[in-house]
């Protein structure tokens, strides 16, 4: 488990407060129990770190285990409003009141292409078509 995810977990359990285990204390604490020269800690490690929390806290070790296997990772996602003219269909202006343009070739003229704008006769090699 990295810093992050370390932090993340400690804040989404309500282990962390404003008092005694700040963010501060979360990333400090994370740089102790960790080897030296790691960037993540194992589960031993995070036994430690959990001990130095209830040390601090003046609670038995259970007590903030007990918080983290009730957490949910909180989300701070946004949600969408609802756009007048995006969603009600039946306000749909000009192409789009149709169904939209199409990708798909319809009919001979290839409908959205050049090809029956361009004169595909042969010609030589300056351009001038062959009569």
């Amino acid at each position: 488990m990295d810093n992050k995810n370390f932090s993340k977990c400690i804040k989404d359990s309500g282990i962390m407060d404003a008092k005694v285990i700040t963010a501060t204390e979360v990333d400090i604490t994370f740089m102790k129990v960790k080897e030296k020269a790691a960037r993540t800690i194992q589960f031993e490690q995070f036994a430690q770190a959990l001990e130095s929390f209830a040390s601090k806290k003046g609670c038995p070790v259970s007590q903030l285990e007990e918080k983290i296997e009730g957490a949910q990772p909180a989300n701070n996602a946004t949600v969408a409003q609802a756009v007048k003219y995006h969603d009600d269909k039946s306000l749909y202006t000009g192409v789009y009141k149709n169904g939209g343009p199409t990708n798909v070739d319809k009919g001979p003229t290839k409908a959205g292409g050049l090809a029956s704008h361009l004169d595909r006769s042969p010609a030589d090699v300056r351009g001038v078509k062959k009569v």
